[in-house]
């Protein structure tokens, strides 16, 4: 039987790792962790901080509320708490539309 090696996934990203996942700058990312409770990143006894999946996850919705369609900080956080559930699985079908899209576009190119 073949070896076959498991992905790894992190625990904890840094706020530098973070930032470059969304392009955009570490203080964005501090000012909205100060703006929205859903994100609590651990901090070490320098005060570094670490997210995890979890919170990634909870920066993705924001960033798609906030950057992609448009939001307030104000109005983001509304949507957020009157309908999360819905929120949420509109930023999974912007995801998986875009992994489609990429697909098609790999096709596209070997043809």
């Amino acid at each position: 039987m073949p070896y076959k090696e498991k992905k790894v996934e992190k625990l904890y990203y840094s706020i530098g790792e973070v930032s470059e996942m969304f392009q955009v700058n570490t203080s964005l990312i501090r000012f909205w962790e100060k703006e929205f409770d859903i994100i609590k990143p651990r901090k070490n006894k320098k005060g570094n901080r670490f997210f995890t999946k979890q919170d990634i996850d909870n920066l993705q919705i924001i960033y798609h509320l906030v950057k992609e369609r448009g939001m307030t900080l104000k109005g983001a956080k509304m949507k957020l708490k009157e309908n999360r559930e819905d929120t949420i699985n509109n930023v999974e079908i912007v995801k998986s539309l875009e992994q489609i899209k990429s697909m098609l576009l790999d096709i596209k190119k070997q043809l």
